[in-house]
């Protein structure tokens, strides 16, 4: 396991990060796992034991129940709170009233009380808006998590699901009022989904803020069970299709990655998260899983090398179509590089 920097900061982070949205299961979360506490704790176990020292969840998975079976299972294993990061999020609605969601200073103020209750801890290591607010003014949003840091109870903050231009309009904010910036941004990124690559790499790049990608296996799509004329029926897709993406195109690319997979003796789910780990500005990976055999397919994708020809290979089949004004920023800067 390798330990990377997360953005512009000196903590360190493992590449990859065990997600937790499995746990627990309520309302809507059923769908993508009903984990009990025993098969959390044999996750969480392992998980540390691989060498991940990276843990994120979020207010909203399960209505809380994940964030208390994490701190349940920390407790439970008797593991060394300090040498754990442990991140989690605010923005989804939590009650049925008016300021039960967002990112009001009221919201997340308690809500940080909230989270710290269910995880049974004392700081959040990461503390990250869930996507955007655009009711409320981003300096209200960063005013409030920029005390939580002054307090004590959060280390560091960061971002989620944001276009490029509210983490730049933020990082300008939190500058110019001498506020805690966000370090970090977790989105969706993968062999398939490459949308990132347009505005948003670049200047993560530019900023040095840390990527920690979602949903890498592109909720399961890219797992192996998947093909062009393979749908297993009992995998999560079929009750819960998301995140969109453009199938005819994925099969394309899982043909190629089925190729490597084959000619290197590992599999599909490895050659797609081993692509993200060979990805300059990827600092972690969440994995999330429901049965151990399937974390420990994805964490050995750590011991996965991929090859120049082979990553062009990869890069040919799924790169994006050429797309204004990236095009005529390539023409336009010719003569200078």
């Amino acid at each position: 396991m390798k330990y990377n920097l997360l953005g512009n900061t000196g903590l360190k982070v493992s590449e990859l990060c065990l997600g937790t949205m499995t746990f627990g299961g309520k309302g809507m979360w059923t769908a993508i796992g009903t984990l009990p506490q025993d098969e959390v704790n044999a996750l969480v176990k392992a998980s540390v034991e691989a060498g991940i020292n990276f843990i994120d969840t979020a207010n909203v998975y399960s209505e809380g129940l994940s964030e208390e079976m994490t701190g349940k299972a920390i407790r439970e294993l008797g593991l060394n709170r300090d040498e754990l990061v442990i991140a989690t999020k605010v923005r989804g609605r939590m009650g049925a009233g008016p300021n039960q969601t967002g990112l009001t200073r009221k919201h997340i103020l308690q809500q940080a009380d909230e989270s710290l209750k269910r995880l049974q801890i004392d700081y959040i290591d990461l503390y990250q808006i869930h996507g955007f607010d655009p009711v409320t003014p981003l300096e209200e949003t960063l005013s409030a998590l920029d005390s939580l840091v002054q307090s004590g109870k959060v280390r560091y903050i960061g971002c989620s699901n944001l276009a490029a231009w509210h983490i730049m309009k933020a990082l300008g904010i939190s500058e110019r009022n001498h506020w805690s910036k966000f370090i970090s941004l977790q989105a969706y990124y993968t062999i398939a989904g490459r949308d990132l690559e347009r505005e948003i790499v670049p200047m993560l790049q530019d900023q040095k803020v840390g990527l920690m990608v979602w949903s890498p296996l592109a909720g399961g799509l890219l797992s192996g069970k998947y093909g062009r004329h393979e749908t297993p029926e009992d995998a999560r897709r079929a009750n819960f299709d998301f995140p969109p993406i453009n199938k005819d195109k994925a099969y394309d690319i899982i043909e190629v990655m089925r190729e490597i997979a084959t000619e290197k003796g590992v599999t599909v789910a490895q050659i797609a998260l081993a692509w993200l780990l060979h990805q300059p500005a990827v600092s972690t990976v969440i994995i999330g899983a429901k049965k151990p055999e399937q974390l420990a397919d994805n964490i050995k994708s750590t011991e996965v090398s991929l090859t120049a020809e082979e990553l062009a290979r990869l890069d040919l089949i799924s790169k994006l179509p050429a797309e204004y004004p990236a095009w005529m920023i390539e023409r336009q800067g010719a003569d200078r590089r």
